[in-house]
């Protein structure tokens, strides 16, 4: 089909503005269309919320808010993401360039994966590019001082809210677990961290980087929390220092890093 707009897919970072990539700054204000995902008809959206103070209201450019519910449904979430690329496609058939705005990474459990799977399927030869950005995974280590993997180390990254019944098993495996949309699963986290004496080797983290940023480091505190889709775990066995072994203990003295602790938020 020619005479098709582009498709962007925009890591906006996982919410301090300042961290937008020099690539996602210029994609954003190039663009003709900003679309601009939310999870309600009458929520804002967090994507813009995060990259405006950056790009600019820039008034003339069109903003699609597209609505995708946080739902495991597929039945629920299908005609949503239907919609959103027929809304997207018609400002791409018209040769506009669209840039999806998306918190943390457009390939990393985002929105954008089935917006693009299904944008490609609908209009053969639409050119889709994808600027990476800061994710989560990465943020949550930085504002908590942790490090996720050395040498040796091996990482796994689980969506927290699609169940944790294998959680035991994973953290045999793996030296370091990355749970992520803690959602109403915190009862299941520590008591599977409990039963796997790793309890004091987890961190809770909410909204990093954000003016909300919220970090407990015991989580006998946050045992009974309901978080969000900007909550996590980390876990890091620190048995395994790689190449260095011998050169620093695991942990330091007295557990994580206490110099990150005035980045908490009160």
């Amino acid at each position: 089909m020619s005479g098709l707009g582009k498709l962007y897919g925009v890591g906006v970072g996982p919410g301090a503005p300042d961290l937008l990539t020099l690539r996602a700054v210029r994609v954003l204000q190039e663009a003709d269309v900003l679309a601009l995902p939310r999870s309600s008809d009458f929520g804002a959206s967090m994507a813009y919320r995060i990259l405006e103070p950056v790009v600019g209201k820039q008034r003339d450019k069109e903003r699609l808010l597209l609505t995708f519910p946080m739902s495991k449904d597929p039945d629920r979430v299908r005609p949503y993401v239907d919609a959103a690329v027929e809304t997207i496609g018609d400002r791409l058939s018209r040769g506009l360039t669209v840039a999806f705005a998306t918190e943390g990474d457009p390939s990393l459990f985002s929105t954008f994966v089935y917006v693009r799977r299904e944008a490609l399927r609908r209009f053969p030869g639409l050119e889709v590019e994808v600027v990476p950005g800061v994710t989560s995974v990465t943020a949550v280590p930085a504002v908590s001082g942790l490090a996720l993997a050395d040498g040796q180390e091996r990482i796994a990254i689980l969506p927290a809210t699609y169940g944790v019944d294998d959680l035991t098993d994973v953290l045999q495996r793996f030296d370091t677990v990355v749970l992520m949309k803690i959602g109403s699963e915190m009862p299941k986290v520590t008591e599977a961290l409990t039963r796997a004496g790793l309890l004091d080797r987890a961190v809770f983290v909410s909204k990093a980087t954000m003016p909300e940023q919220r970090i407990v480091r015991d989580l006998r505190a946050a045992q009974g929390e309901r978080g969000d889709c900007f909550a996590m775990v980390v876990v890091t066995r620190g048995e395994r220092s790689g190449l260095l072994v011998g050169e620093a203990p695991a942990s330091p003295p007295g557990g994580f890093d206490k110099a990150v602790t005035e980045q908490e938020a009160p």
